[in-house]
């Protein structure tokens, strides 16, 4: 019993990065701009003396909660506007409009790119589920065990989450 709770101590506290992630973005779990559910409990993540917590990217779809040693970092989904928001009459980055046209469409032919200055690397895959630009969908890349979550560009093509357009 004792050696259990000695294993338990060595692990991160998940409901604490639960709250810590609730003061950051300022909103309780499930509410518009804050996390989208809790933290998996079964997580198992290094107890980590320091941590740090940064928006993913501008849009504020994710908080990045990162432990520098020991090296870890997870990703916590951020409850988004149901509306389009509108910065200088332009479309904030990430932001759909929920009666968009679909672009893709369920088992379309796809190939996702990501990349910045000095590399690209694209793969082929096979939507899951129908897209509009810039809504996210599962593709199942050819010899991958897992699909992976992708954000529509165009029809035919989509980007990881994170990356821009090139």
């Amino acid at each position: 019993m004792i050696a259990l709770a000695l294993l338990a101590a060595s692990f991160q506290d998940i409901a604490a990065l639960d709250r810590g992630v609730a003061a950051f973005t300022a909103r309780a779990i499930g509410q518009e701009g804050g996390p989208r559910a809790a933290i998996d409990p079964r997580l198992r993540l290094t107890q980590c003396p320091t941590l740090s917590m940064a928006w993913r990217t501008d849009a504020h779809d994710a908080v990045v909660v990162s432990c520098t040693g020991p090296q870890w970092r997870i990703f916590v989904p951020v409850v988004m506007p149901a509306n389009t928001t509108v910065i200088s009459g332009a479309a904030a980055p990430g932001a759909v409009a929920r009666n968009a046209e679909k672009v893709i469409k369920r088992g379309d032919p796809l190939t996702i790119e990501a990349g910045s200055n000095g590399f690209s690397i694209t793969r082929e895959g096979v939507a899951m589920g129908d897209a509009a630009v810039g809504e996210r969908l599962m593709v199942k890349v050819e010899n991958a065990r897992m699909p992976v979550q992708a954000v529509a560009v165009e029809a035919g093509r989509a980007t990881l989450p994170g990356w821009s357009e090139q």
